[in-house]
């Protein structure tokens, strides 16, 4: 690991087209799987829903979490839908940040004299948000789907979450060099009742992510948010902006020219 390694590469072992190539070994493939598999998931997403959803994962509500919503969400604002996977969501933080961005209304629209209208804000996706979740996302990743469900921003498919939001904050040292942790806060709803511990969040639409069909290429829970966000555009399709006629000050109106 960090040394330079020199590997000959090549179609087939005559060395004819063979060339060398230097790479560094890492540690592990995890972070290199996984984003296999979130590229996979855009890919799929993309080409199920015809190029007008867009797929957003978040494998935390930390750091890694919020910078992979940031790169995926606003590299995308020009679908019409969105799909957000938290499934195996570690958790960390209240990312209200996240279900903000995803509700902000449409205010108003850009008319330049030519070319296309844009819309303001820039940085959102005003049609269907899917939510997929599963039993291995928590604290966090318990809260974040509750919000959701909460401001009726949109659908949750897959599986109950696993329930584990009571907090930790501070880690007392004690002389030997160790610490000491205790639970010391929980997380309460405006109308005063305690959010997802022990319960977690259940799903709108439960579906099981089948081993098998995984073996032959699929994906359940993504395949079916896939298809209710898509059952959702068709209901209700993306307004479509009017370009208002210009204002004649030369002729105007016998109303106004009576004033």
């Amino acid at each position: 690991m960090s040394k330079r390694v020199s590997l000959r590469v090549g179609p087939d072992p005559s060395n004819a087209t063979a060339r060398d190539i230097t790479i560094v070994p890492v540690a592990t493939e995890q972070p290199l799987r996984n984003l296999a598999w979130i590229e996979s998931n855009r890919r799929k997403v993309d080409e199920l829903s015809g190029g007008k959803l867009a797929y957003v994962y978040m494998p935390d509500t930390l750091l890694a979490g919020l910078v992979s919503f940031n790169r995926y969400f606003f590299a995308q604002v020009d679908k019409e839908g969105v799909i957000l996977d938290e499934r195996f969501n570690g958790g960390g933080q209240v990312a209200d940040y996240v279900i903000e961005v995803l509700n902000r209304p449409l205010l108003s629209y850009n008319v330049a004299r030519y070319g296309a209208i844009q819309r303001s804000p820039a940085g959102s996706i005003q049609g269907p948000k899917v939510m997929i979740i599963n039993e291995l996302a928590g604290s966090g990743g318990d809260m974040m789907p509750w919000m959701f469900r909460y401001t009726k921003t949109g659908t949750l498919v897959g599986k109950r979450t696993w329930g584990g939001l009571i907090g930790v904050m501070g880690f007392p040292t004690l002389m030997d060099g160790g610490t000491i942790t205790a639970p010391n806060f929980r997380i309460s709803s405006p109308s005063g009742e305690w959010i997802a511990e022990n319960t977690g969040v259940a799903p709108d639409v439960e579906v099981e992510l089948d081993p098998k069909a995984i073996r032959e290429g699929h994906d359940p829970q993504l395949e079916r948010a896939v298809s209710l966000a898509m059952e959702e555009l068709k209901k209700h399709p993306p307004a479509v902006p009017i370009r208002p006629p210009y204002p004649d000050y030369q002729h105007p109106s016998p109303a106004k020219a009576a004033k």
